[in-house]
């Protein structure tokens, strides 16, 4: 597509406007306030950072076949079209014609008998409005600004949409590592059971009742057996979730997947005035300010004189035979201006609409760029607070599952009564469910943090 736009903008001599970036320049702080600033830039591969040639293959696959990038894609191609339609405003008009009449002229009331004759006629005939005050570059300088944004527009749907590919991916991750987990609780909480249903068997007497305490252990089993269908429902919805992505029917066969990666290193951060030219949400809010600014000076000058030329050249004859003969040659040249002056308000109100139109896409800028920034502190602060969690939950499952072993042994050597193991083996389930939820939500925000730094994807060549 860029290829294209600067095939564009050479072949019709269309230019782009100025970047009008400065106007917000001002909102970027020095430093992000969340981390210290990296001096390295965006990193372009951040897909195949995770390490997963599998999520790589399907970025790759949901590029060609997504419809929502297919509309953004043509929503480009139609912008083109736009753009090569504003140029031509700018060339001389020709256009050819051919012309026939036969007419009957009486020269007097008494007479019984007229004159008859015919005409026929071909011309050329040109048109060129000379563009004294700029207006219509200005509305071909909007429209390549349009263009570019949605340039932008579809970059943005690109990452966004391997964002969104990702997140589905992890998904798929979590639920199969639940499901792991949840098999496990049902197969601990089977054992358990049974172990209670033998001593009632035996009647061996206990503190608390045997009864109360299968009834417990019968109603964790079936809490762990609800847990075991919610996560398989989960994941049948990210499978048909990512043949969605793709374009595909949800049908929710043909991906499989393990369980989730590690994440990789966190990307550099940059500094904040870098992001305003790396994000394609900001970029392409900068252009329709632009474009914007354009139809602003468009509606202005669309108040001053135009001038025209005219001109043709082409025959006259009274035989069509000889229409194309040039012994029978005809040709005008002219001239005009035209001021506009009583409109009914129709050109000073059209100005006004322009400039109510920048100003709101400057506060879209505006919006546009505070957004950028918060997604990015907001980001920078979960991914620093994340990693504090996972360390102090990693460490609560490895005391919780030492701690249910050992409740495990006590009970078979008769040291510990059943609620204490029971309690012991639902702390090391828990323990194992929140670690392995907490671990999809740290990969999330890593895709948060690469998409609020406006990083794009690496296609890998196929």
């Amino acid at each position: 597509m860029t290829a294209a736009l600067a095939a564009l903008l050479c072949s019709c001599a269309l230019t782009a406007p100025g970047s009008r970036m400065a106007s917000v320049s001002s909102m970027a702080p020095d430093s992000w306030n969340a981390t210290r600033q990296a001096s390295a830039g965006i990193d372009n591969a951040w897909i195949d950072r995770f390490g997963d040639p599998q999520l790589s293959a399907l970025v790759d696959q949901a590029m060609a076949g997504n419809l929502d990038l297919k509309v953004a894609a043509e929503r480009v191609r139609r912008a083109q079209a736009s753009a090569r339609l504003a140029g031509a405003d700018a060339l001389p008009q020709l256009d050819a014609s051919l012309t026939g009449t036969r007419q009957s002229q009486r020269y007097s009331f008494l007479a019984n008998n007229a004159f008859q004759y015919n005409t026929f006629g071909a011309s050329l005939n040109v048109n060129w409005e000379l563009d004294v005050w700029g207006r219509v570059r200005a509305g071909q300088r909007a429209a390549v600004a349009d263009l570019q944004a949605r340039e932008f527009d579809l970059k943005a749907a690109r990452t966004s949409l391997a964002a969104q590919l990702a997140k589905a991916w992890f998904a798929l991750g979590e639920a199969n590592d639940q499901i792991q987990l949840a098999d496990e609780a049902v197969r601990i909480r089977t054992i358990v059971l049974d172990a209670f249903q033998e001593r009632f068997d035996r009647a061996i007497n206990e503190d608390g009742g045997l009864g109360t305490q299968i009834r417990l252990a019968q109603s964790d089993l079936e809490s762990s057996k609800a847990t075991l269908a919610t996560w398989q429902g989960e994941r049948e919805r990210a499978l048909r979730q990512i043949e969605l992505l793709l374009g595909s029917y949800p049908a929710g066969k043909n991906i499989t997947r393990k369980g989730l990666p590690a994440p990789p290193p966190a990307p550099p951060a940059g500094l904040p005035s870098e992001l305003l030219m790396r994000r394609p949400d900001v970029l392409a809010a900068e252009r329709r300010f632009a474009a914007n600014a354009e139809r602003t000076t468009e509606a202005r000058r669309a108040r001053f004189p135009s001038i025209s030329l005219t001109g043709s050249n082409g025959t006259s004859t009274e035989s069509l035979s000889k229409v194309l003969d040039s012994s029978f040659g005809v040709w005008s040249v002219g001239s005009g201006i035209a001021q506009p002056i009583l409109q009914g308000g129709r050109l000073m109100e059209q100005e006004n609409i322009a400039r109510s139109d920048q100003r709101i896409a400057l506060t879209e800028l505006q919006q546009t760029v505070l957004k950028a920034f918060g997604e990015v502190e907001q980001a920078l602060v979960a991914e620093t607070y994340l990693a504090k969690r996972i360390t102090a939950l990693t460490k609560s499952a490895e005391r919780a599952e030492a701690a249910s072993l050992a409740s495990a042994q006590d009970f078979a050597d008769g040291n510990v009564d059943a609620l204490t193991l029971l309690t012991a083996q639902d702390r090391r389930i828990q323990s194992a469910l929140q670690l392995a939820n907490l671990k999809r939500i740290r990969l999330d925000n890593r895709v948060d943090l690469h998409l609020a730094l406006g990083g794009d994807f690496k296609v890998r060549s196929r």
